[in-house]
């Protein structure tokens, strides 16, 4: 039985605060990385890339795994746990590290659990709640997602504010990553088990809704073209912004997000999940060129409006292309659809941000943010293109 709080199942409601527990802790270390790796281990940009696409691209395989294993066997709740446990334990032990091979040990073990719990999650979710409200369910999640990484930065920049040392800060959050435990061992409701272990067809590109192809293509090419946001805090500080200043931009970014994402998710139920996805995609290619324009004629408020506006676009398309996984896969087999959109975005994201990082090494950050302007615009075009035009 489905047990509602308010508007949402339960479901829902626990995975959401999970999430704002599991960012808050996530987010006390993630903007203050590239600086650690730069600043504290002395290694360069494209080191700064290799980390972070190399994590992500490891979460992106095991996510098409994970959801195969939770489509042919059910134990969503299992894998879900199994995955943020192993994320709050390594998380921390970053602040221990003394090179950056350490970093991507940990960064990597990291987003092995990432890679575990997500296609279930989204699945748990999707499964929880009809389709009409499928954009405002995920909108939600993805509010108190950004609402912990929100709190996360704070958090750091207040322990930073009493002169407690970054690698202390990476121990601290532990303490929210415990609570993450908690919630999901004694919140969560257990789905209803299977008396025997689905034989899933063999996965076959050709046979998915040709939609759900086009819109896999089209967000991966788009994750190939996206700015990571640990460059973003390299081109804040290189335009003036104070490194204690940092947390505190980061936050606010995330703020924003929160604001954003749930609005979005509900406009996708209301008017479509195509107007908020062009839309918001549209608005992220003009502010790529816009940063590329900026590093030449950036100011302390240009600095700040460009850094928010970006994390409103990026959050004004969450929701709307989770629900569009929802609404084009089939039931039986959503983890696996959720797996796979997940597994593109990632994997693309591996050269992704190796490129970005070179570009930016070799010709500048202009170049490097150009550049993926003109990657993100083809994009579009591809999604328009390949699903709304063929419908």
């Amino acid at each position: 039985m489905k047990i509602k709080i308010g508007f949402l199942p339960r479901t829902v409601i626990v995975l959401g605060l999970v999430s704002f527990l599991n960012d808050t802790a996530s987010e006390m270390i993630t903007p203050l990385l590239p600086i650690f790796l730069t600043a504290t281990l002395g290694a360069g940009p494209a080191v700064v890339g290799l980390v972070e696409g190399v994590a992500e691209a490891t979460a992106s395989l095991l996510k098409l795994a994970s959801g195969r294993m939770a489509d042919k066997g059910g134990k969503h709740k299992a894998l879900v746990i199994g995955g943020y446990s192993v994320s709050n334990l390594a998380r921390p032990l970053i602040g221990l590290a003394y090179g950056w091979g350490w970093v991507l040990v940990l960064r990597f073990l990291d987003r092995v659990g990432k890679g575990v719990r997500t296609s279930p999650r989204d699945a748990l979710i999707a499964a929880s709640i009809d389709r009409g409200r499928l954009g405002r369910a995920f909108g939600f999640h993805r509010a108190l997602d950004n609402a912990g990484a929100m709190l996360g930065p704070l958090c750091a920049w207040v322990l930073l504010s009493r002169n407690v040392g970054m690698a202390h800060v990476f121990l601290w959050s532990l303490v929210p990553g415990i609570l993450v435990l908690c919630l999901l061992c004694f919140g969560l409701e257990t789905a209803p088990q299977q008396t025997q272990i689905k034989k899933l067809p063999p996965l076959r590109w050709s046979v998915l809704d040709h939609r759900l192809r086009g819109l896999i293509l089209a967000t991966g090419g788009l994750a190939l073209a996206s700015a990571p946001e640990a460059f973003l805090v390299l081109w804040a500080t290189d335009n003036g912004l104070r490194i204690a200043w940092v947390p505190l931009i980061w936050a606010a970014a995330s703020g924003v997000k929160a604001i954003v994402a749930g609005p979005a998710g509900g406009l996708s139920d209301r008017f479509g999940r195509t107007a908020v996805l062009l839309g918001g995609w549209s608005i992220r290619i003009v502010l790529l060129f816009s940063l590329a324009w900026s590093c030449q004629h950036a100011t302390s408020g240009l600095v700040w409006f460009l850094f928010l506006a970006h994390a409103a676009s990026l959050a004004s398309t969450e929701g709307a292309e989770r629900a569009l996984i929802g609404d084009f896969a089939r039931s039986e087999e959503r983890a696996t659809a959720f797996g796979l959109y997940h597994m593109v975005v990632g994997l693309a994201a591996l050269p992704g941000a190796v490129l970005f990082g070179a570009l930016w090494q070799w010709f500048g950050s202009g170049a490097a943010f150009m550049t993926n302007g003109v990657l993100a615009a083809l994009s579009v075009c591809f999604l328009v293109r390949n699903v709304y035009m063929t419908r």
